[in-house]
């Protein structure tokens, strides 16, 4: 009787987790004795025969045919116009976004990624950006991009904190800067020392409180000593007043 309802319920299942509730109510029922070895192998080749019948009969939800993955696939990202994107890119690698030691070891698309990424680190403190926006700002592909990165890590230049999750997707990586060289470049905003080293050559300082022309003072210098060298000193000559009548009348003392 056990063993015709078995049989009954293992055609008329519908599900995997139907199967395997009932191959556990059958071992169940062998180790009580209740149906016999032959039985319970008769009834267990009868469950791996719908097992595999239902799984043949089970289409993939949301997959599509052909792919492992529910993700979409990952598509080139390329620039709508490339002239736009190279002039970004040289300007960017031109604007001055590390020392020119440590430029010269770079091409151009890669100057101008390592620009944005040190334009992150003097505004937030550390470059958070997925791969592919630092690509877009930078005009240049993502491999380019990543590329880049990994040169400066290889120089010792900066560092790269991957953020992976188990069983998700990943957050993107943070890169810092650690050269001391690059972070005072970025400190002083992309200036050099050396016309701080060098000074103001052939220039003559001037600062706000001077009001006065030196010009104008230089003028009335060169006009002063030329009236006293003509009139003489009238400091010690004798002053003399003029009357209403016309007549000079020496003052008295």
């Amino acid at each position: 009787m056990f063993h015709a309802t078995m049989r009954e319920a293992i055609e008329g299942a519908r599900t995997l987790a139907q199967l395997d509730d009932l191959s556990r109510t059958i071992w169940q029922a062998h180790a009580a004795e209740t149906v016999t070895d032959s039985e319970a192998q008769g009834l267990a080749e009868a469950l791996h025969s719908r097992r595999s019948a239902i799984r043949e009969a089970v289409a993939p939800v949301g997959i599509p045919l052909g792919r492992a993955t529910l993700f979409p696939p990952k598509r080139l990202q390329r620039a709508p116009e490339r002239s736009v994107a190279i002039e970004r890119r040289r300007r960017l690698a031109c604007s001055g976004p590390m020392p020119p030691a440590l430029a010269s070891r770079f091409t151009t698309g890669q100057l101008a990624v390592l620009r944005v990424v040190g334009d992150e680190m003097a505004r937030n403190g550390a470059c958070g950006l997925c791969i592919d926006a630092i690509a877009a700002r930078a005009g240049v592909c993502r491999r380019l991009a990543q590329a880049a990165i990994r040169l400066a890590e290889g120089d010792g230049l900066l560092t790269i904190q991957e953020r992976r999750h188990q069983g998700r997707k990943s957050d993107p990586n943070v890169v810092r800067i650690i050269s001391r060289e690059w972070l005072q470049w970025l400190r002083r905003g992309g200036r050099s020392v050396a016309p701080a080293l060098l000074g103001s050559i052939g220039c003559k300082t001037l600062h706000p409180t001077d009001k006065g022309d030196p010009q104008r003072q230089l003028v009335d210098a060169e006009a002063k000593k030329g009236c006293r060298g003509a009139a003489g000193d009238f400091g010690r000559s004798d002053p003399v007043r003029i009357l209403a009548g016309g007549r000079g009348h020496r003052a008295m003392r």
